[in-house]
């Protein structure tokens, strides 16, 4: 049984971590590694426990060989900096961090119950229940809505960068395309090719409505099990995108169809607010959040 008092020893010095000069720094050898959770570009994910308190974590680890290699130094500490400061309850936290000679080691909360992705396709019919999409599709915006608060882009929001926490809660993640944009206007195109949005595709300026476009996406691919512009190919792919052609299955409701093409929308100006997206009447109809 961990002790109380550790957890809350560890955790206060989690709340005092700044990611560049912490107080309380951490090496790999303060914690002991258990199975793996998977692979990424650069390294891989296991479960790991903090030897002195026993809290379970996990550690992405990243090989420095393969980041220089692939030039992606600047992208890998701009993805510290950014979920360094990011605290929500449906992001996941990345904790702190620490190196050696070799490695890069990002120690994040853990989130037991794996990528949504694969309670996407093991649902029955591999789609998600309305209610459940409703659930997930609001925790989703409100993280997405505090990160454009914070001047933060993610550009890359899929069931694959999603957790699931062990009380069923979701936890946004993987930050490795996101950006910091006071301005709000970048160029540069980047993300998955079905959830691409139409700006990105005509080499246009954008900004965080990007994200806008990806949250419809999103909740087509929970409602029906795949993405609404997935094709044969980029080019086929790219056309679907830019002419908006979306089918839905009889199945889907009116009101999240309502929904998903008040984000689909070509003009980003056009596009739902988030925080019209947590009020519109099919969300407030299916769920409620805790906290209210």
């Amino acid at each position: 049984m961990i002790a109380t008092k550790d957890i809350l020893e560890f955790e206060t010095k989690v709340m005092n971590h700044e990611a560049y000069g912490n107080p309380y720094k951490w090496s790999a050898r303060d914690f002991e590694l258990g199975p793996g959770l998977g692979r990424g570009k650069f390294g891989h994910v296991h479960m790991a426990r903090e030897k002195k308190t026993g809290y379970l974590v996990a550690i992405k680890t990243l090989f420095k060989s393969q980041i220089t290699k692939s030039n992606c130094e600047r992208q890998v500490m701009r993805e510290i900096e950014i979920q360094s400061h990011l605290k929500h309850p449906n992001i996941l936290r990345l904790l702190t961090w620490c190196h050696d000679e070799g490695r890069i080691y990002l120690i994040v909360e853990f989130a037991a119950g794996g990528e949504l992705y694969k309670h996407l396709t093991n649902a029955p019919h591999g789609r998600f229940s309305e209610r459940q999409a409703a659930k997930y599709i609001y925790q989703v915006v409100d993280a997405v809505e505090y990160c454009h608060q914070h001047h933060v882009i993610h550009r890359d929001i899929k069931p694959e960068n999603i957790l699931v926490a062990l009380n069923g809660d979701l936890k946004l993640a993987d930050f490795g395309w996101s950006v910091h944009a006071p301005s709000e206007r970048r160029k540069t195109m980047c993300g998955t090719l079905d959830y691409l949005p139409p700006e990105m595709i005509k080499r246009e300026v954008y900004d965080v409505a990007v994200d806008h476009w990806c949250l419809g996406v999103l909740l087509y691919e929970f409602l029906v099990g795949k993405p609404p512009f997935e094709s044969e190919g980029q080019d086929k792919t790219y056309a679907k995108i830019l002419a908006i052609d979306v089918h839905y299955p009889s199945y889907v409701s009116p009101g999240a169809k309502d929904l998903i093409s008040k984000l689909l929308r070509m003009s980003s100006k056009e596009r739902l607010s988030l925080d019209k997206v947590k009020n519109h009447s099919w969300v407030q109809q299916l769920y409620k959040p805790r906290n209210l």
